[in-house]
């Protein structure tokens, strides 16, 4: 039996037990088979609703948790793009020229050890969800028997993400965001609600005006948002 055909069976297993929090360890499991599958270094699922929230599920090593950490602090990259696109996002050489669309990110990925990055989008029943983010050290295109099993993975990665339904509460029912415990950016969603509240902005604006901050302090967006919630930095009009 295939590697691809061992890795559905054992999700499907899996999210058969129905134990409570384990749709994280199967998303791992898809994460590494993924790597092992495909001619990549690494890959990390987020469950997304838009550019203001988006969490890392799971990162399979520091690269691509740190690629995850980038495209959320700066609200732009393959990930936004297939998930709003709807489409893989195959970028084989990095290296090659600045896409269009994310010239920020991809300037700033460049100082990892990454060349080429293919994303692809999750969805679960007919709703966009989450997306797969993978990386390799060397540029290179996927073969196209490689791309066909990539869509399989991701189809996977999707399902397995459906076994977080009955345990961590990511998503509802509909695939909308839900505050679940452990998310990673907490501090960044009470800081934009604070900024919403003090500056009256929609939520979209007070988020990038908090990225803009970040940006032009070269600071990590976490820190900002973590000295707007302990009153270490002051949010007022003309700051901001």
């Amino acid at each position: 039996m295939a590697e691809i055909d061992v890795l559905r069976a054992g999700v499907l297993a899996a999210l058969a037990g129905g134990r409570p929090g384990s749709g994280v360890d199967v998303v791992g499991r898809v994460c590494r088979a993924c790597v092992r599958l495909l001619p990549v270094d690494g890959a990390a699922v987020s469950v997304m609703a838009d550019a203001g929230h988006r969490e890392a599920v799971y990162c399979s090593d520091a690269v691509s948790a740190a690629l995850a950490e980038l495209q959320f602090a700066l609200g732009e990259g393959p990930c936004f793009e297939a998930y709003t696109h709807g489409g893989p996002v195959l970028v084989p050489d990095l290296g090659a020229g600045l896409p269009t669309a994310w010239p920020v990110f991809a300037a700033q990925a460049a100082e990892y050890p990454v060349a080429a990055l293919f994303t692809f989008p999750l969805q679960i029943g007919v709703v966009r969800v989450a997306t797969l983010d993978t990386y390799r050290a060397t540029p290179g295109s996927l073969a196209g028997a490689e791309l066909a099993t990539a869509l399989q993975v991701a189809d996977l990665a999707a399902l397995a993400l459906s076994g977080l339904l009955g345990g961590d509460r990511w998503l509802d029912g509909d695939g909308r965001w839900m505050e679940g415990a452990g998310m990673r950016h907490r501090e960044v969603h009470q800081a934009t609600g604070m900024l919403i509240a003090h500056l009256d902005l929609p939520a979209a604006e007070a988020l990038a005006r908090m990225r803009a901050y970040a940006f032009g302090h070269g600071r990590p967006l976490r820190d900002v948002a973590a000295d707007i919630v302990a009153g270490r930095l002051e949010v007022d009009r003309e700051a901001w």
